[in-house]
């Protein structure tokens, strides 16, 4: 069995909400970013399907899709 994820740093970068890997990086450790309703501040933090993220009000779920399988 393959096990699929993105990290949170892309999960930002690949809905927009950061222009580089940096500004993810400040983004997540501004402490703004919840997970499955709690606050993460782990820039690498792996996200699976399911997995629920809430920013500025705006919920993201995370789809099967965009994984990708672990190396």
């Amino acid at each position: 069995m393959t096990d699929k994820y993105i990290e949170l740093n892309a999960f930002l970068k690949v809905n927009s909400l950061a222009a580089t890997g940096g500004k993810a990086k400040l983004l997540i450790r501004s402490g703004v970013i919840l997970v499955n309703g709690e606050v993460e501040l782990r820039n690498k933090r792996k996200l699976r399907a399911g997995d629920v993220m809430l920013y500025q009000g705006k919920k993201f779920v995370v789809e099967d899709s965009i994984l990708r399988e672990k190396p």
